[in-house]
């Protein structure tokens, strides 16, 4: 393990002006008000926040400046933004507006020359690409245990690319993305523990830094991803919207496993 310093993320999922979570993409409750949320997170210690509007793009509706400029007012660490993103333009008001990366994922399996404009247009280390992914059996292996691949889904998980996640990945690299957000549709939500199995393929195809995202349930799950070196960043929702677990007795606790942390 490097000493750099690894990141605790929390993530705010967007959907009708309201933050949500779900289990496996599916089944969102309302956890309440975007700005309060942020602004507790800020002052709680958090590294960043990731805000996805997650039903822009399948809705087809316009990006959340307005939320992002209210949001700003009172967060101070850097805002990732991401979703219904879908060109230079709309990447340049979120910037405006108070965001600091950009986060790109359908738009960016539709147009991957869209991560190149962007990274040369704001820097690479603005853009991140996020990437969904889900398990897939490959009827083509003959073999008995068949290969389990990594499919690429997005419109917020609505819709396969059958697109492999590390061919995606190296695609994504060569264009100019900075970091990844990769998260696991089939742990997400579950409070089971990150989907390590992924995370190792991610990074044996990658050596851009990477979020883990999906399935964070307590602090040794969170430490297990970061001793093994399987990610950059810990990105969760559930645990930290529900007050299951404080960001500072997280960092307190990876401190305590000797992770490199900023308390």
């Amino acid at each position: 393990m490097d000493n750099l310093a690894r990141r605790i993320i929390p993530c705010l999922d967007i959907k009708n002006g309201s933050v949500v979570k779900g289990v496996n993409f599916v089944g969102l409750k309302d956890m309440g008000d975007p700005v309060a949320l942020a602004q507790f997170y800020n002052d709680a210690g958090a590294d960043e926040i990731v805000i996805l509007d997650i039903t822009a793009t399948f809705e087809h509706r316009k990006i959340i400046v307005e939320l992002i400029k209210q949001i700003s007012k009172y967060v101070y660490i850097p805002l990732t933004i991401g979703g219904g993103i879908r060109d230079l333009e709309d990447m340049y008001l979120l910037l405006d507006a108070g965001a600091d990366k950009i986060s790109l994922n359908s738009a960016a399996i539709q147009n991957p020359d869209l991560i190149t404009q962007g990274a040369k247009r704001f820097g690479s280390q603005c853009i991140v690409v996020a990437i969904d992914v889900r398990s897939a059996v490959d009827s083509d292996k003959l073999d008995s245990a068949k290969q389990i691949k990594k499919e690429v889904y997005i419109k917020g998980g609505r819709e396969n690319t059958h697109v492999e996640m590390c061919a995606w990945a190296k695609i994504c690299e060569d264009k100019g993305a900075g970091e990844f957000l990769l998260t696991s549709m089939d742990t997400d939500g579950t409070k089971q523990g990150y989907d390590l199995e992924t995370l190792k393929q991610m990074r044996q195809s990658t050596s851009r830094p990477i979020i883990a995202s999906g399935g964070a349930g307590k602090k040794e799950d969170i430490a297990e991803i970061f001793k093994a070196n399987l990610a950059d960043a810990a990105l969760a929702a559930s645990i930290f919207h529900n007050n299951e677990i404080s960001i500072h007795d997280l960092k307190i606790f990876l401190k305590q496993q000797n992770i490199p942390i900023r308390i």
